[in-house]
């Protein structure tokens, strides 16, 4: 990796968190887009460009639909969509490492009372356990995906085939922002004292924080980041 840098008036490409969630725990975080989708769009010509848009539409079209089903609906249906939808958000959260493919500058912002050497080895040694895991569940993924098209019999559209193929795509993504940031990315650390007062809010009831780790949340311009903190935090 190249190494850390001082933080300068230069923009960064990808902006990163260090969030701690408690016991001496800390999560990457980056902001997702708005809509929450990918961007296969940006992904070069080609096998992956082609496998990417397929399976951003269909699983899309698969989360949307579990999301405004009738809650009526048979029990096979509602397990579905409930674990679409789960599904759904453990997906989204990957795009911490889809930001890092594209971009060449980035900043790690850190808590405050945690130094900058301290920070960019838990950076280095939680991406560098990202690569191995992804790559590692890429390969399971894809061998599941050619097997899902057994599927193709159930009535409706093929949800376990959505899943995989987007699984598979996600994984890929991943791993390719993980290989970046440790070999190409020129990396620039900032310290913000609202993560030291969120990682002391880790170990209250959720009711207890709920207020101010919103108000965080606001201030840091992070509006994904309570619900973030809330699925993380001991």
């Amino acid at each position: 990796m190249r190494p850390d840098q001082r933080l300068t008036d230069e923009v960064s490409d990808v902006i990163l968190y260090l969030v701690p969630v408690g016991s001496g725990r800390f999560e990457l975080y980056s902001e997702a887009p708005p809509d929450g989708d990918a961007d296969p769009g940006r992904e070069s010509d080609g096998f992956w460009k082609r496998l990417a848009r397929r399976a951003h539409a269909g699983w899309r079209e698969a989360v949307n639909s579990a999301r405004h089903a009738d809650p009526d609906g048979g029990l096979f249906t509602r397990a579905r969509n409930a674990a679409v939808c789960k599904a759904a958000e453990a997906i989204a959260e990957q795009r911490t490492l889809w930001a890092l493919r594209h971009g060449r500058d980035a900043e790690l912002v850190h808590p405050s009372d945690l130094g900058a050497a301290d920070a960019g080895a838990i950076r280095d040694r939680m991406i560098n356990q990202a690569r191995a895991h992804h790559l590692r569940w890429l390969v399971i993924d894809a061998g599941l995906l050619t097997v899902s098209g057994v599927f193709v019999i159930v009535p409706g559209p093929n949800v376990i085939a959505y899943y995989f193929a987007f699984r598979v795509v996600g994984h890929y993504f991943s791993w390719q922002g993980a290989r970046r940031a440790l070999n190409e990315t020129r990396w620039r650390l900032r310290a913000e004292p609202a993560l030291v007062e969120l990682g002391r809010l880790a170990h209250l009831p959720r009711a207890a924080r709920e207020s101010r780790v919103v108000a965080i949340a606001a201030d840091l311009n992070l509006p994904r980041l309570a619900a973030f903190f809330d699925r993380t935090a001991a």
